[in-house]
């Protein structure tokens, strides 16, 4: 069954440019080398441009265990958390 998940980030003011090139970085690097995401996409909100949401699906959880354990997650995480105004909300959901 495949999963969803829908991260909220909001990013401190003066970071967005630092954060999105963090992030497609990473991105690129779970597309190319993780063959059970499906998709990894990034969103910037219309009425505040320091709220960003991430869309994310994997074939399965085994796909999702990969991509938590990944050496491109784990380092990005790292560089990521610098520009982040917060904790991540972060919300799982079961394909149907």
């Amino acid at each position: 069954m495949a999963i969803g998940i829908v991260a909220k980030l909001k990013i401190q003011e003066g970071k967005n440019e630092e954060f999105e090139a963090i992030f497609n970085e990473m991105a690129s690097a779970v597309t190319a080398q993780e063959p059970g995401n499906n998709f990894y996409a990034l969103h910037r909100s219309r009425e505040d441009s320091s709220i960003y949401v991430v869309l994310e699906q994997y074939a399965d959880q085994a796909a999702l265990d990969v991509h938590g354990k990944s050496d491109e997650f784990t380092a990005a995480a790292a560089k990521l958390g610098g520009c982040l105004g917060g904790k991540p909300e972060i919300e799982f959901l079961d394909g149907v």
